[in-house]
């Protein structure tokens, strides 16, 4: 399976946290693919671990529904179906909404800042049709209320999810729609602006807007 040429050996003390980090984003950035075969092996000494805690991480992530296994046959990462768009984009997008009622108010100059270079940072991506970078790159865009939330319940959901949404966006432009994505990057500023409004309903009709044309230009990729 290929793996990164050049990556960072687990420290030892927060190994079995590491180890499952390192998968999941793995996963989320596509390095592992859907389908791909994963071997314990092979990816304990990748990491310069054990297999104990590969095999620990591979059943968390298999709670997730990230990974998928046959007894005695094979470990894989889990397929990606094609319901799943329309399965998770409307919860968070519902949950976001939420988010944004209770981070209202509480953002500050540093925010709108790290909003604006995100974006800044996802346009870069998208010019260079890198799906990891702008996966990366609107996470942190949508991160930075989600945190000012200060729920954790709420965060930890949201965060869930967004690994899965991760896997969708990294394939959707590998498919070649970075061009129609790009359109995501006004629709940020206009999130951006609405939040300095501070008018609650305007802030989540903006996210659920974003949310709702991303997955109408994921639908129209798959066509």
């Amino acid at each position: 399976m290929p793996l990164p040429v050049s990556d960072d050996q687990i420290n030892r003390p927060s190994m079995r946290d590491e180890v499952f980090n390192k998968l999941l984003t793995w996963i989320a950035e596509g390095i592992l693919s859907p389908g791909e075969k994963l071997l314990d092996k092979e990816l304990a000494e990748h990491m310069g671990v054990s297999r104990t805690p590969v095999r620990e991480a591979m059943r968390r992530l298999e709670d997730m529904d990230l990974i998928e296994s046959s007894a005695n046959r094979w470990t894989r990462v889990s397929k990606i179906s094609s319901k799943e768009p329309e399965m998770i984009y409307p919860i968070i997008w519902t949950l976001e909404s939420l988010a944004s009622s209770f981070a209202i108010g509480t953002l500050v100059d540093e925010d709108f800042k790290k909003m604006s270079q995100a974006n800044k940072e996802l346009e870069i991506a998208y010019d260079r049709n890198d799906p990891v970078a702008a996966s990366r790159a609107d996470a942190i865009f949508h991160n930075v209320f989600i945190e000012r939330t200060r729920n954790a319940p709420l965060i930890k959901i949201l965060q869930d999810l967004k690994i899965r949404y991760r896997r969708l966006e990294v394939n959707f432009i590998k498919g070649g729609a970075a061009s129609m994505a790009k359109n995501s990057i006004q629709e940020h500023e206009t999130i951006i602006s609405a939040f300095k409004t501070g008018d609650t309903a305007l802030v989540s009709k903006t996210i659920h807007a974003n949310w709702k044309r991303s997955l109408e230009r994921l639908r129209g990729n798959e066509e």
